[in-house]
């Protein structure tokens, strides 16, 4: 053999070993999910709203990224199957998980008593919510009863229109002048809103409305209003019950504290990750 030669077969061999390794490793890992409860063979579809930096968003080269998207392929990982992301407007998102066109919600919704009756929630972090201004703006705000008498943007039926409405309730009951609640499809068009003057202020959960003070796109006015579990949501029990598990070895292992603390966002304070709720009845 010549020496040219020699050196080609040695480092084949020494390819062989990592390729062989990785091979078996690919071969040995068998989804934990029965393919009759996943929509598609091999994948977990989850639908996410890419416009609530840092947990979802397209960056400057148009890819996905953020929080809820490096969580989906730790979870995929962990379940032996590939993620595959469904993007959606958020009003469309459980209507479409009813009909079964993906497997689960994965876009930062808020836990609420009403949602965990239609899906399999699954709670994995604290949020609230922000309520900004244009930047440069003199207005204040003491408390939530400020907000009488002023138009405020806010995503389509989000946890934090939910929460203006039981305010705007709330002032009726005790006299006050209206709030304004104005919807849009997405965060993004409540920011653009908010810079084109159509609102006073707009109300975002509290990982976005910060992210968009940091960039210097909004001032903040009143912080981490109405506290709440953040979830992922999911049409089949087995999908959940799975996606606990991996949750909860993630928490174990260290990942679930290295991807939130991250992101800078509020862990669970009891660290135990379990479905919330009775599910679909």
């Amino acid at each position: 053999m010549t020496f040219a030669l020699l050196r080609i077969a040695l480092a084949t061999a020494a390819l062989a070993g990592p390729l062989s390794a990785t091979l078996a490793s690919a071969q040995a890992c068998t989804p934990t999910i029965p393919r009759s409860e996943l929509i598609s063979e091999g994948r977990i579809m989850l639908s996410t709203n890419p416009t609530l930096p840092p947990l979802q968003f397209v960056d400057a080269s148009g890819e996905l990224k953020g929080m809820n998207l490096e969580l989906a392929a730790e979870l995929g990982k962990r379940l032996c199957l590939k993620p595959e992301t469904v993007r959606m407007d958020f009003p469309a998102m459980i209507p479409a998980l009813k009909a079964a066109r993906f497997d689960g919600i994965n876009t930062g919704m808020f836990f609420t008593e009403e949602r965990s009756k239609v899906m399999w929630t699954i709670p994995y972090a604290m949020a609230a919510i922000d309520i900004v201004a244009l930047p440069g703006s003199k207005r204040t705000l003491a408390s939530a009863d400020a907000l009488s008498d002023l138009s405020i943007g806010v995503e389509a039926d989000s946890y934090q229109e939910r929460w203006l409405k039981e305010r705007e309730k709330d002032n009726v009951a005790k006299g006050r002048k209206s709030i304004r609640i104005l919807s849009f499809p997405t965060a993004s068009e409540v920011m653009a809103g908010l810079r084109a003057g159509q609102f006073d202020l707009a109300a975002f959960p509290n990982y976005a409305g910060g992210a968009f003070v940091k960039a210097g796109q909004a001032t903040m006015l009143l912080p981490a209003q109405g506290a709440s579990p953040t979830m992922m949501s999911f049409r089949s029990r087995p999908v959940a019950d799975a996606v606990v598990k991996a949750f909860n070895d993630m928490i174990k292992d260290g990942t679930y504290d290295r991807i939130l603390d991250q992101y800078g966002m509020t862990k669970l304070p009891d660290r135990v990750i379990a479905i919330r709720g009775n599910g679909p009845v």
